[in-house]
């Protein structure tokens, strides 16, 4: 029973309806665990991603049953094919690992091999999970830009060296120069520091020392303006 179930059906050329809609239900239903797993392991993503993922490999298993062992149709269908363009903007890697995994999922059901399409499937699925609450390769520290306005009375090198070392922030002065007509510094730093930073408090002990002049703390610092 099990070795009929791991078989495949690749070989046989005329397909019966009920292998069809066998094929057809199979596939759309891993369609939706794959695409329920993506929801819930995803923080964030869009409606019509996770409907694509549904369909994706349905369709993928239509393609298989329709070309089977035809060489001819296997090179029609690739020309046809050949002239879709796609114009939607590319998702992360993640997204990428799922539309490879629904279409993996599609053609094993296209190819009649249903065991080895739910096996992998599940497989997979739990992996997805035990990745997340595992948190494998989150990042433990955060990188940002900080902004702080000082008085030209203070010495802009060595100003906020104590706040940083109390709260265990890296720094790296990136920029200064000069604003209000030269009364005034403004102090561009790249910063990183833990997740369980009190970052208000930060901020207010680097207010007491800039004199409540304007501070901004923002995302990574890829790009500093010149």
């Amino acid at each position: 029973m099990l070795d009929s179930l791991f078989s495949t059906t690749a070989s046989v050329t005329e397909l019966s309806l009920s292998d069809a809609l066998i094929t057809l239900f199979l596939s759309f239903a891993l369609g939706a665990i794959i695409s329920l797993t993506y929801m819930k392991t995803q923080a964030t993503y869009t409606q019509s991603f996770a409907l694509t993922m549904i369909v994706l490999p349905t369709i993928v298993a239509i393609i298989i049953l329709l070309i089977g062992s035809n060489i001819a149709r296997a090179f029609s269908l690739a020309g046809a094919f050949s002239i879709i363009r796609f114009r939607s903007a590319p998702g992360d890697s993640k997204d990428i690992s799922f539309v490879l995994f629904t279409m993996a999922a599609g053609l094993a059901c296209g190819v009649g091999a249903y065991g080895y399409a739910v096996l992998f499937t599940i497989v997979l699925c739990l992996l997805m999970f035990l990745l997340k609450a595992i948190k494998f390769g989150a990042k433990t520290s955060t990188h940002k830009l900080l902004k702080v306005t000082i008085p030209e009375n203070l010495n802009y090198e060595r100003t906020f060296d104590e706040i940083f070392n109390i709260f265990n922030v890296k720094y790296e002065l990136k920029k200064v120069r000069t604003t209000e007509l030269g009364s005034l510094y403004e102090l561009v730093y790249a910063v990183t520091f833990d997740d369980n930073i009190d970052q208000k408090e930060l901020l207010d002990a680097i207010r007491v020392r800039n004199g409540n002049l304007d501070i901004s703390l923002t995302m990574a610092p890829t790009v500093v303006e010149g």
